[in-house]
């Protein structure tokens, strides 16, 4: 007797064709990360859009440059920041400590007569023990770090005031001054069209980041867990080398790399690599992302807010001597709204308010984006009062449309 056989058994599996062959496969993916392709868009229409307002003056060479070192050290800040974020915390304090350790500096290398390194040392670690203090009462004492913050923020502006007697220390030494507004040495002397190592680093940065992509790509493909489609993925990578060898280039026509830039791309490779490939950074995404599950997961969260913190003020410093070495001056009202800019530039590069989410990168580009909002609107003579409410509308766009995002995506997934 024979057994009936269903036409489900009879009939070969449909194997679907890969993510790269399947029609609207790029579109499927590009919607399922708009919100981290989003910046990408939003920063080079801004860019575009200043460039034709302003008549090209917004991308010539000597204002790319200003560019790079009017905004470094928020960057920098917002490296520190974005971290502190993603754990789900929030820092209001920085600013006071970028000027609080500019005025220690001044006073270590201007009022004392020691060594510009030794200064500049001496400040790191003053940097270091403020995140001491604030990570000891976040992570062990356990009070919310907006309340720590906002009393650090008035604790160390009312020190630097202090320190200082609301006057300004200066000058600084040539080689302190250097770090915020010095170049790397020009090999010809000046003499080329193009600077040589500034096109050396930055073609070498381009084939090392690129390569690293594809590195990257082969291993998720052997492992099986890559998602991206291969043209997409081609397109993000020309269009990455292309921007860098744009930058170099035009850097090169001008005065060369500047100092803090170097200091800047040393930081975010740096903290790229911690967030991404170390445990310390896993255990970061898992605090923010879960608090109760980080902790039932072995994660010791008390230890990874006091290090974020104490972290922190070491970025505090370095974007206070980076600050004070570019205005060769220790002010007493140095570093006023930088925890803003800051806060504002991780929040418009894609972090989450609740937590758990953000990138290194993202930061960075939200930065740019703070970065030429205010050149741009600078060089067409907008007031204050303008800018302000333009970079506030800017931010409360960015976080509308993560909320967005998150709600459609909730949505999708019923």
């Amino acid at each position: 007797m024979s057994t009936p056989t269903s036409s489900a058994t009879e009939t070969s599996p449909v194997i679907p064709p890969p993510k790269d062959e399947a029609a609207g496969g790029v579109l499927h993916f590009l919607a399922g990360r708009l919100r981290q392709i989003g910046i990408f868009i939003a920063l080079i229409a801004i860019v575009i859009l200043f460039q034709v307002l302003t008549g090209g003056t917004l991308l010539t060479p000597r204002n790319v440059t200003s560019i790079i070192n009017q905004n470094a050290y928020v960057l920098i800040l917002a490296i520190g920041m974005v971290m502190i974020i993603i754990a789900g915390h929030i820092d209001l304090s920085v600013g006071s400590v970028v000027a609080f350790v500019g005025a220690m500096s001044g006073i270590f290398i201007v009022n004392w007569g020691w060594p510009w390194w030794l200064g500049v040392l001496a400040a790191i670690i003053v940097g270091g023990m403020v995140g001491c203090w604030q990570g000891f009462w976040v992570a062990y004492v356990g009070i919310p770090a907006f309340i720590v913050t906002l009393a650090g923020m008035l604790t160390f502006r009312g020190l630097t005031q202090m320190i200082l007697h609301n006057v300004p220390i200066t000058p600084f030494p040539p080689e302190y001054v250097a770090i915020g507004s010095g170049f790397l040495p020009d090999l010809t002397g000046g003499n080329s069209t193009f600077e040589p190592l500034t096109l050396i680093l930055g073609i070498a940065a381009t084939v090392g980041l690129v390569a690293q992509e594809f590195r990257e790509r082969a291993k998720r493909v052997k492992m099986g867990l890559e998602d991206e489609p291969r043209a997409w993925f081609y397109v993000k990578a020309v269009f990455t080398a292309v921007f860098i060898l744009a930058i170099t280039f035009t850097l090169a026509s001008y005065r060369g790399t500047p100092i803090i830039l170097v200091i800047l791309a040393a930081l975010v490779l740096l903290y790229s690599t911690v967030m991404n490939r170390f445990v310390f950074g896993r255990h970061v995404y898992a605090r923010g992302g879960n608090l109760h599950a980080a902790q039932l997961s072995g994660v010791n969260t008390k230890r990874v807010d006091f290090w974020l913190f104490v972290n922190m003020g070491v970025l505090a410093a370095i974007a206070g001597i980076a600050f004070t070495a570019r205005s060769n001056s220790a002010l007493p009202s140095a570093g006023t709204g930088f925890e803003l800019d800051a806060i504002a530039a991780v929040f418009i590069g894609g972090a989450a308010v609740t937590g758990g989410i953000g990138t290194i990168t993202g930061a960075m580009i939200g930065g740019l984006i703070m970065g030429v909002l205010n050149n741009g609107m600078s060089l067409l003579g907008l007031g204050s009062e303008v800018q302000s409410f333009i970079k506030g509308f800017v931010l409360l766009l960015a976080v509308a449309f993560d909320i967005f995002n998150k709600r459609r995506a909730a949505n999708a997934s019923k």
